[in-house]
C-alpha cells in the first residue's frame, strides 16, 4: 500500500508523540493534530490493517517495523525543511507549516541534495 500524506502525518505524529511519551493512544494523536476521534480512529484502523502500527489490549500504540522507517524518514524530512526554511529567514511557525507539506512531495533526489547542502 502507498501512503497518502494523512497516513505519513499519522505516523510521524506516533513517532514524535512516542518520543515524549511511554505511551501513545488514538485520544492523544487527536489532541495533538487537533483532529475528532471519529477521524483519527479510521486513519488508525487502515495503518493498523496495513501492519503500519500495532495497537494493544490497552489501546497502546506502536510502530511496526515496516511503520518505524517511514516515520523516522518524515519526520527527518519536517525538521530538516523547517530547518532549511527558518535559515532562509521564514518564522518558525510559517517554516513548519510550510515543512508539514513539503515533506510529503519533495522527491527523494531533492531531499538527499537538501540535506547534503545542509551538512
Amino acid at each position: 500500500m502507498s501512503l497518502k500524506p494523512s497516513g505519513e502525518m499519522y505516523l510521524e505524529t506516533i513517532y514524535i508523540l512516542s518520543r515524549e511519551r511511554p505511551r501513545v493512544r488514538s485520544v492523544d494523536i487527536a489532541e495533538y493534530m487537533n483532529y475528532s476521534k471519529p477521524s483519527v480512529s479510521r486513519g488508525v484502523n487502515l495503518l493498523k490493517k496495513n501492519n503500519y502500527i500495532k495497537i494493544d489490549e490497552d489501546g497502546h500504540i506502536t510502530l511496526t517495523e515496516e511503520g518505524l522507517p517511514i516515520a523516522q524518514n518524515i519526520y527527518e524530512r519536517h525538521v530538516l525543511i523547517s530547518k532549511a526554511l527558518t535559515m532562509l529567514g521564514v518564522d518558525e511557525k510559517t517554516a513548519a507549516n510550510d515543512a508539514c507539506k513539503i515533506e510529503h512531495v519533495i522527491s527523494e533526489e531533492a531531499f538527499q541534495a537538501l540535506k547534503k547542502h545542509m551538512g
